[in-house]
């Protein structure tokens, strides 16, 4: 690069502020001006001014009209992310200086989740947050088939997942939260509440109608469906629901089978007309983790919101 380039590039530089890429996000994820200014907190006028500062630093629109709404530009789509990080950056770069105060905070806790959790869990997380640390944004994600968890982690756009694995991954720091007996919720009227499964072999238990979850990564079986292909055996999954939490609904009024944890299961007897057997197949306890990446191992904000998960983890085994 000449050195005429060079001092045109930190000339254009050194017109961007913080402010700037804030806006840059904002528009570029609302994908609205008027939505934008308001969650800046700005005026409309104010907005569209600083979008024409940014596509002549670009020399490209940035955003365009589409019918009704507007849409970025390939441009535009690859300035989501770096004016994500740098955001995520300038925000970690004194907060983590000067020690993490909940009470004046303003940062955005980004985790991901599983619903097999406890259905308590999220509710409860997110009470104590917004007690301790009210402003302060919480972004709670599916942990879906669809969802790469690790490349979030590793990229900032998630802060720590939390889920279930037989064997978590080696490449994350790990926390683990508690473990849970694997038992089988069942309507109260369902045939097995009187008879049981037919004995100490296990084939009417697996040949019965079972619901299952959706793998919670790409190629994944899921917890309970590994362990039973490493003892050779496999169940009679009639129904696949990605909706964990509607999961136990569906089993009050059907013959269908639902195995997970103990804890999880407790929560829906006496609330609906569900009862609880145990699983005639001896199954390892199920372990529920918190994950997090090198990248935020250190930040003092990450710690206090890893330090609640684990908290609340803790206060749901007492209850």
């Amino acid at each position: 690069m000449d050195m005429g380039a060079q001092g045109k590039n930190q000339m254009m530089f050194d017109k961007i502020d913080l402010h700037l890429i804030r806006v840059l996000n904002t528009v570029l994820t609302e994908r609205s001006v008027s939505r934008a200014a308001i969650r800046l907190g700005m005026y409309q006028p104010a907005v569209s001014a600083a979008l024409k500062r940014l596509r002549v630093l670009a020399g490209d629109p940035i955003l365009v009209r589409s019918g009704a709404g507007m849409v970025p530009t390939d441009a535009g789509l690859r300035m989501v992310e770096p004016s994500a990080s740098i955001l995520r950056a300038a925000g970690m770069l004194f907060s983590d200086a000067r020690g993490f105060e909940p009470a004046t905070a303003e940062v955005t806790f980004r985790l991901a989740a599983s619903d097999y959790l406890d259905p308590l869990f999220l509710p409860q997380l997110v009470a104590q947050i917004k007690t301790q640390a009210p402003r302060c944004r919480i972004d709670i994600q599916p942990l879906s088939a669809e969802s790469d968890y690790r490349s979030h982690l590793a990229q900032g756009q998630v802060d720590i997942v939390i889920g279930n694995w037989s064997e978590p991954p080696e490449d994350l720091h790990m926390g683990r939260l508690f473990g849970d007996e694997v038992v089988c919720l069942v309507a109260q009227d369902h045939p097995a509440v009187r008879r049981g499964w037919g004995g100490a072999d296990p084939a009417g238990w697996l040949e019965a109608e079972h619901i299952a979850p959706g793998a919670t990564h790409p190629g994944a079986k899921g917890v309970i469906d590994e362990q039973l292909a490493r003892l050779g055996l496999a169940r009679n999954i009639t129904v696949r629901c990605p909706h964990f939490s509607l999961m136990p609904a569906m089993v009050a009024s059907s013959l269908l089978v639902m195995t997970t944890g103990r804890q999880y299961c407790e929560r829906f007897v006496g609330v609906l007309p569900v009862t609880i057997l145990p699983c005639p197949v001896e199954l390892p306890r199920m372990m529920y983790y918190q994950l997090w990446h090198e990248r935020s191992h250190a930040s003092s904000a990450a710690k206090w919101l890893r330090g609640c998960v684990k908290s609340v983890a803790s206060s749901l085994r007492k209850t």
